[in-house]
């Protein structure tokens, strides 16, 4: 069993080893729901709800599977979850469920949380399991909010357009008027949009990585120098 430290599971989730940003998983409902930020929202909160649950029952049952049938009964276990979170949506939060559509099942055939369940959640306890889903689900997120918002203030010049959705009635007043008389720019919401956006995501994290990795190599001249 690998004894992965927490520390590393919430950078590797977060930054390092994204879903999203450095693994391109789940790349299909990314571009397509990320049109508006409450749409991202949703199904990033389902995604996260089924990373935990699946993270936490593979953990549990992995000494008692046998490893020639261990693929199949991980996608029951995902498929089990996302239909349990599918029925609750489709109850509690239907207008959002309608909207979301086919998107919520194919959670199921989402690779990063079958990549979870098979090279994380098999091998760790539970505690580090849980953490795993969440952290990568919150990681994965993220990135789709921060296209979704990106998307929907160029596409439509608003944030948080049909809050209610999500949040009920009284969310309508949140909706975030960013240029008034806007007549939108098309480009940004049709799929295109949504990979030039995820690009330039794409972008920005490997600059910052760059610059990141510069700075420590400075450093550490600058701390062979002083030592010598």
């Amino acid at each position: 069993m690998n004894d992965t430290p927490y520390g590393k599971i919430v950078a590797d989730g977060l930054w390092y080893n994204n879903a999203a940003l450095v693994q391109l998983l789940g790349l299909c409902p990314l571009l397509a729901i990320s049109g508006t930020v409450v749409n991202a929202l949703g199904l990033g909160l389902a995604t996260t709800l089924t990373l935990i649950a699946s993270n936490v029952s593979v953990s549990f049952i992995r000494n008692w599977v046998r490893p020639e049938i261990r693929i199949p009964i991980y996608v029951l276990i995902i498929a089990s979850v996302v239909t349990a979170i599918e029925l609750a949506m489709n109850a509690y939060f239907h207008e959002l469920y309608l909207v979301l559509g086919i998107f919520i099942p194919l959670i199921v055939t989402n690779c990063a949380i079958i990549g979870r369940a098979e090279a994380f959640a098999s091998k760790h306890t539970i505690p580090k399991a849980f953490v795993d889903g969440l952290i990568m689900g919150i990681g994965f997120t993220l990135v789709l909010v921060a296209l979704g918002g990106m998307r929907e203030a160029i596409g439509q010049g608003t944030l948080f357009d049909q809050a209610h959705l999500m949040f009920g009635e009284a969310a309508r007043g949140l909706t975030v008027t960013l240029i008034e008389d806007y007549r939108g720019f098309l480009l940004a919401i049709l799929p295109p949009g949504a990979f030039i956006g995820l690009g330039l995501l794409l972008a920005v994290k490997n600059l910052v990585d760059d610059r990141l990795e510069k700075r420590a190599v400075r450093r550490a001249e600058a701390l062979g120098e002083a030592r010598a």
